[in-house]
């Protein structure tokens, strides 16, 4: 008997060849008419979304018949990058070289493509990440009312910065009671167009709190530029925004 025969149906899990054992995420969605598998975009998990009626063992045999393919994309995953002085960096879709003086003040600032300051070296990492954290705050808060005042929402929702390892963005609470919109604070390292596309979609879900189309005309409305350019972004270029700050 093969091991996912075995599998502890509760904690599903995938193992490759080469010994790695992936965990799956296992997601049941009313539209869904088939198995779909995605990769999280920093490698932590495997995602499986099925149709209702989608049992866990179809998940698992789904995934043992394409450990190939997994594998290969987890090989394509960014190598951890060192926050250290010369390294560069992604901000705004474009690479910022860290330009690290001991002398220079400690609070980083931008200076075209390089991004200056001082301080102990030992600490420089924790001082880019708030760095970068407050410039995606600043950047979505901006975004986040431009697109409600598209939506015609006169109430601005709450704006909190995720670290989510699994998810870009999200939609949380009632009407009623008030919203919370999530973001990924990494999207900061992407292209404008691409974070901006994050946050127009959950501000979408403001109206309309599914995937209908109905949501996605209004998406369609909201966003400025072509959805599907920033779409493939994320699904192609995304996992690199993890490859820095562990």
């Amino acid at each position: 008997m093969i091991d996912w025969l075995r599998a502890d149906l509760q904690n599903p899990s995938v193992t490759l060849d080469d010994d790695r054992t992936l965990p799956i995420a296992i997601r049941r969605h009313s539209r869904a008419r088939r198995l779909v598998m995605r990769l999280a975009p920093d490698g932590s998990e495997l995602r499986i979304t099925l149709p209702p009626w989608g049992r866990t063992r179809d998940a698992l045999v789904f995934a043992e018949a394409r450990r190939e393919w997994i594998a290969a994309q987890l090989d394509r995953i960014p190598g951890r990058v060192s926050i250290e002085p010369g390294t560069r960096l992604p901000y705004r879709g474009a690479p910022v070289l860290i330009d690290w003086r001991e002398k220079a003040p400690r609070r980083p600032r931008l200076a075209e493509d390089r991004l200056e300051l001082g301080g102990p070296e030992h600490l420089l990492e924790g001082r880019v990440r708030r760095w970068l954290e407050g410039e995606a705050l600043s950047l979505m808060r901006a975004d986040l009312a431009f697109y409600c005042e598209q939506a015609e929402h006169d109430d601005v929702p709450e704006l909190r910065l995720s670290r989510a390892k699994r998810r870009w963005g999200s939609c949380t609470g009632e009407r009623d009671t008030g919203r919370t919109i999530r973001i990924n604070w990494r999207l900061v390292m992407a292209p404008d167009h691409v974070r901006r596309s994050v946050v127009a979609h959950e501000v979408a879900h403001l109206t309309h709190f599914d995937h209908s189309p109905a949501f996605h005309a209004l998406l369609g409305e909201l966003f400025e530029h072509d959805i599907a350019k920033a779409d493939h972004w994320l699904k192609h270029e995304g996992r690199g925004l993890y490859a820095a700050f562990g």
